[in-house]
């Protein structure tokens, strides 16, 4: 079971920034508290130094790889870990790891767990099966139920082997009273605002990529300017991850009142500073992480009317949802929120603290999590 002499290998991708990475970055600290250790394969990233603060290992891997051949020396280098760290479980996190990850669990005799955290187009049988790596361990945790519904139709998988366990929100680090006001000062800075400045603040938080749909928010923005609105400001917070065309684009499409400042590394802050959180996602999230950050932090939030946002944010209350890729209803829907008095944005906000505070922790998260690698191992020990 989890707790001393149990040891976990999680293999992910990249250590950037993102919900897989610090998911498992959180769940690499639970394991660590519960007494065992955490070893993390990765090429590694930006959020090394947070896995080591929390005591997890980094073992550097090219696992963010889809080349055949590096696929296939990393699964031996994985089996050959397991068997020197003697791992208890295997957590794969992303697909083209996952094969990795599936073949070397299997050749050391050790289970596999996988995060199922996106719902990934297939478009064709190959895709479908490469998409169903996710599915063939012990077991299956999707980020949302939203995502488990998804597994169970697109893959046959039986229903008690697909579990869903929401993304977990850091209270601790997304706490409003946690945030100083040096730290609320920079973050005014880094989103190109002042205290002076009376606009509404709408800030979306996501890497640079069409889906997220930047384009469709500031297309919304040109429609209320060109309706004489001047009362608010978009800021883009993210990073491009080498979408120079589409950043591009983003900077030619921008309209006075809007800006894209990069990379963000204090979210909490961010969102303090901002009035109100936008996630206009053109295909459904998974589970939607920033619309649960945003709203931990006080802040309501515009969201498109798909996917895991439909769990996250109540309409009226905590937020508002809206339909997916219409400008005309984003407009809409801004105008709203912008008209909407701020005591009643706030009292929206609370609602939507209190509801994370209650639903999304990150302890009820790890918690869940570490449940599901004792049910695994108790099942294989009973095999």
């Amino acid at each position: 079971m989890v707790g001393p002499g149990f040891t976990l290998l999680q293999v992910v991708p990249e250590l950037q920034t993102g919900g897989v990475e610090q998911t498992a970055v959180d769940v690499a600290a639970a394991v660590v508290r519960a007494g065992g250790r955490a070893l993390v394969a990765s090429r590694g990233g930006r959020m090394e130094p947070r896995l080591a603060e929390v005591g997890g290992e980094l073992v550097r891997l090219p696992v963010q790889s889809k080349n055949p051949l590096i696929m296939a020396a990393n699964a031996a280098r994985l089996a050959d870990l397991i068997r020197a760290e003697s791992v208890s479980l295997v957590h794969a996190r992303s697909r083209a790891p996952a094969f990795s990850a599936l073949w070397a669990s299997r050749h050391a005799g050790r289970p596999l767990v996988a995060t199922y955290a996106g719902v990934y187009n297939a478009r064709s049988p190959l895709k479908r099966w490469y998409n169903a790596v996710m599915t063939r361990g012990d077991l299956v945790i999707a980020n949302s139920e939203f995502t488990r519904q998804h597994v169970l139709r697109e893959h046959g998988v039986a229903p008690d082997r697909v579990i869903a366990i929401p993304r977990g929100v850091d209270l601790a680090r997304f706490d409003p009273a946690a945030v100083s006001p040096a730290r609320r000062a920079a973050a005014r800075r880094a989103l190109g605002t002042s205290r002076h400045d009376k606009r509404t603040v709408i800030l979306l938080a996501a890497r640079l990529t069409r889906w997220k749909g930047q384009s469709l928010l500031i297309a919304a923005t040109r429609r209320l300017r060109g309706e004489g609105r001047r009362d608010f400001k978009i800021v883009l917070a993210g990073d491009h991850q080498g979408r120079w065309d589409y950043r591009h684009e983003l900077g030619n499409d921008l309209v006075h009142g809007a800006s894209i400042v990069g990379h963000c590394d204090d979210m909490p802050a961010a969102y303090l500073v901002a009035d109100i959180a936008a996630s206009p996602s053109l295909e459904p999230e998974a589970f939607g992480r920033t619309s649960a950050e945003a709203q931990a932090m006080g802040r309501p939030v515009l969201a498109a009317d798909h996917g895991g946002a439909r769990e996250t944010v109540v309409h009226g209350e905590t937020g508002w949802l809206v339909t997916p890729g219409d400008t005309v209803a984003w407009a809409m829907a801004l105008a709203e929120a912008l008209d909407t008095p701020p005591e009643r944005r706030r009292a929206m906000g609370e609602a939507g603290r209190q509801r994370v505070r209650r639903l999304y922790s990150v302890d009820a998260m790890t918690d869940a999590t570490l449940a599901a690698y004792d049910r695994v191992l108790r099942e294989r020990a009973a095999r």
